[in-house]
């Protein structure tokens, strides 16, 4: 039996503190607000970040940085992942899901050239390295750019 398959103690645990139910509790009469103010009234008490009327520390703080709303983010796959599809095969965004290789596709692929790639295989990706590139084409493979011939097509109409 491991610690995580104990079962639970119905005895343990701290049971709730019972407040307002009068002088002999010991929590009677202000269950535990106090007197008067802010926290003793009911729906009363302040935001996140209050400070009593001080500036809070998240408004004196200088601003920093800057955040591209249309950065891309791309799924990356390494040339050493594609070592288990056969021989001659395609592989794409399908492929990649199925394999595990891929979670959730983002912006796109990026394929990247980390590890050797020992059979010739045709890979579409969205994007790719030129080290990867060649890799790829040093096993005897092709790679396909999807956004690179999507740009080609367009100026050459």
């Amino acid at each position: 039996m491991k610690l995580n398959e104990l079962p639970k103690n119905p005895a343990g645990g701290r049971s709730v503190k019972r407040v307002g139910r009068g002088i002999g509790s010991g929590h009677g009469k202000t269950s535990c607000r106090g007197q008067k103010g802010q926290s003793a009234r009911s729906g009363g008490y302040h935001k996140v970040g209050f400070e009593g009327g001080q500036m809070p520390l998240q408004r004196r703080l200088p601003k920093r940085g800057f955040k591209n709303a249309f950065r891309k983010v791309y799924a990356v796959v390494n040339v050493q992942d594609l070592d288990l599809f056969e021989a001659g095969s395609h592989v794409g965004l399908d492929e990649l899901k199925a394999n595990g290789l891929v979670g959730r596709e983002r912006d796109g692929i990026k394929l990247l050239a980390q590890g050797e790639l020992s059979k010739p295989l045709t890979i579409q990706v969205d994007r790719a390295s030129a080290a990867a590139i060649a890799k790829v084409r040093a096993a005897g493979g092709e790679v396909i750019v999807k956004s690179v011939a999507l740009a080609q097509s367009t100026t050459a109409e």
